[in-house]
């Protein structure tokens, strides 16, 4: 049987990743802002102080992604590492004022993007879809 790419989950949740990405980055382009950024902050807007290792585990990527994520967004004044207090062998990644007050903006932004991305679902559907997706990726966590 031919692979039907319209029918594959993962093929259309690649598909769609990335034209929400590119969306997401068109938007927050001009915050001085990359999506890995954008998802790296929300996570520290939640709870600041994390550590790299927390991170990682939180957001499900790479250690050396999360690494060299860090690093950008240290260079570009969203985040500083400070010595952890309760373990010397780590860093705590804390927000600056500058990350602080881009919290608005970049959230209203995604809430932006998300609203493209659905516009021509009810609310009904809308609702489906996200607990749909929810089900799935905790079926491949579970994996």
């Amino acid at each position: 049987m031919r692979f039907q790419k319209e029918r594959s989950a993962g093929f259309l949740a690649n598909q769609m990743a990335r034209l929400f990405a590119k969306g997401l980055q068109r938007r927050i382009g001009p915050l001085g802002l990359a999506p890995a950024q954008f998802m790296t902050l929300l996570a520290l807007w939640d709870e600041d102080g994390l550590t790299q290792s927390e991170l990682v585990r939180r957001l499900d990527v790479e250690q050396a992604t999360m690494a060299n994520t860090l690093t950008r967004m240290e260079r570009d004044g969203l985040i500083e590492r400070r010595s952890n207090p309760s373990d010397g062998r780590s860093q705590s990644v804390h927000l600056t004022e500058r990350s602080k007050h881009l919290r608005d903006p970049a959230t209203d932004a995604a809430r932006a993007q998300n609203a493209t991305a659905l516009a021509d679902f009810t609310d009904q559907e809308k609702e489906m879809f996200l607990a749909l997706m929810r089900r799935a990726i905790t079926a491949m966590h579970d994996d």
